[in-house]
């Protein structure tokens, strides 16, 4: 082969390599919405066509001859089909769990409101009494009683007269009725002079026949005491002190002695009293005024009684001979 040969088969080789490396740069316009990677699948595919040469340039210079290779640069129309298919299909399912553990524990504190509850009260008018007091059919004496109220007792009053000083209520002693206290031993609690004013009931016209003057019976008491036990000679008696307590005078007594350790009994009734002191002389009081006092000797026992369980009763009476009003009182004693 000459050398000339050789330079256009070297200058060939390198027009076709630059030309195969010219052609990824081909830009074609994106009018058919076709995607750049499609694209370059083939232009990668129409590159694997191109011969790869692979050499070694050596440049021999022959002769001074110059001579001027104009590559035809080819044009290449690539014609794409794309289909693209997409379905969206969820690889993954999360189940998400999640527990919700509280960190704070609230406690409420509860305030109580006081709810105010109003109870209606009634006024109402009391009366009570320091002593017991007549209730009657008016306010004031001329009316006759029908009742009491007494002490301790408390009632509802309902009604007063115009000069406040009786009270209408009802009556203690019969319930279904009513009449008038007199106020002036009442204690009367609450609103009374809000309480209506009565009007009396007529004064009774007939005339109230005056109660009967009662004469109190007499009443003869008296207290007797032993004093001392006195003797004369082989003689022993027991020295009394009486005491008028009662309402009438005592002029005889029946006086007798029991000594329970002999069953001997002694008796004496005499008119007026007498007072033996000893052996010296004898005294006598022939009436005990009311509230008066005297000391008088019982029978004598013929022996010393002393330790003995002396058993006394006594009767004293307001006339002679033991008549009239007596009363009697008995006692023991040990001389």
């Amino acid at each position: 082969m000459s050398h000339k040969n050789r330079i256009y088969i070297s200058v060939a080789t390198i027009l076709i390599t630059s030309a195969a490396c010219v052609v990824p740069a081909i830009s074609t316009p994106d009018t058919a919405g076709i995607s750049t990677a499609a694209a370059q699948t083939v232009i990668a595919g129409l590159t694997q066509n191109v011969p790869l040469v692979m050499f070694s340039p050596t440049l021999e210079i022959m002769s001074t001859t110059t001579t001027t290779f104009t590559p035809e640069t080819p044009t290449f129309t690539p014609t794409l089909t794309s289909t693209l298919t997409q379905t969206n299909t969820p690889t993954q399912t999360f189940t998400s769990t999640e527990t919700i553990t509280p960190t704070q524990t609230f406690t409420p504190t509860l305030t109580l409101v006081p709810t105010l509850v109003f109870t209606p009260t009634m006024e109402i008018t009391l009366i009570t009494v320091s002593v017991a007091t007549n209730c009657r059919a008016g306010p004031g004496k001329v009316y006759p009683i029908e009742g009491a109220l007494l002490i301790g007792k408390t009632t509802i009053v309902y009604a007063r007269n115009s000069s406040n000083d009786y009270w209408y209520i009802r009556n203690p002693d019969v319930e279904a009725e009513f009449c008038w206290v007199w106020g002036g031993y009442a204690t009367v609690l609450g609103p009374s002079m809000l309480l209506p004013v009565f009007t009396p009931p007529p004064t009774p016209t007939a005339t109230l026949t005056p109660l009967p003057t009662i004469t109190p019976t007499p009443s003869p008491d008296f207290k007797a005491e032993y004093v001392a036990l006195d003797k004369c000679a082989a003689s022993w008696w027991g020295e009394i002190m009486l005491k008028n307590t009662g309402s009438i005078p005592f002029k005889s007594i029946n006086i007798s002695v029991n000594d329970k350790a002999t069953d001997v009994v002694a008796v004496n009734l005499a008119d007026g009293f007498t007072n033996i002191d000893g052996c010296l002389k004898t005294t006598t009081k022939d009436v005990i005024g009311i509230g008066d006092t005297y000391l008088i000797s019982a029978p004598a026992f013929a022996y010393n009684p002393t330790g003995h369980k002396i058993r006394v009763v006594i009767t004293l009476c307001s006339e002679t001979g033991q008549k009239g009003i007596c009363a009697s009182n008995n006692f023991s004693f040990k001389p």
